[in-house]
């Protein structure tokens, strides 16, 4: 292959996006440790995400369940959503054992509840 080949500028330049990328988590890094306040600030944007997907999650469905009235469903979509809900009900459980527990991260198991596995 040449230099210039669609695969080595393809790899040249995952490789420059994963330095920017690197270094970027770096410096952000530093910058939390050298100023509390910038983690006090995230902490609040990250709780206002989290309140603000639950209220939307809700309203949402305060909109859409009842516009859905006089609506059939074929099976295939009544399970499509079903394995939705599943999906939605493994999070919130979750997220409630998280706050619960101080223990946040993704294991492996609902990781692929959550992509569809």
């Amino acid at each position: 292959m040449s230099p210039g080949s669609p695969v080595n500028r393809h790899t040249a330049r995952f490789l420059v996006n994963r330095a920017q990328f690197d270094n970027s988590n770096e410096v952000r890094e530093r910058v939390r440790e050298r100023t509390p306040a910038v983690r006090r600030i995230e902490h609040t944007i990250e709780y206002l995400d989290l309140v603000g997907s639950c209220h939307q999650y809700v309203a949402t469905l305060g909109r859409l369940v009842p516009r859905m009235r006089d609506q059939q469903f074929t099976e295939d979509e009544r399970e499509t959503v079903r394995r939705g809900i599943c999906k939605v009900r493994a999070a919130a459980d979750w997220l409630e054992a998280a706050l619960d527990s101080g223990r946040f991260a993704l294991d492996e198991q609902l990781a692929q509840l959550l992509k569809g596995e």
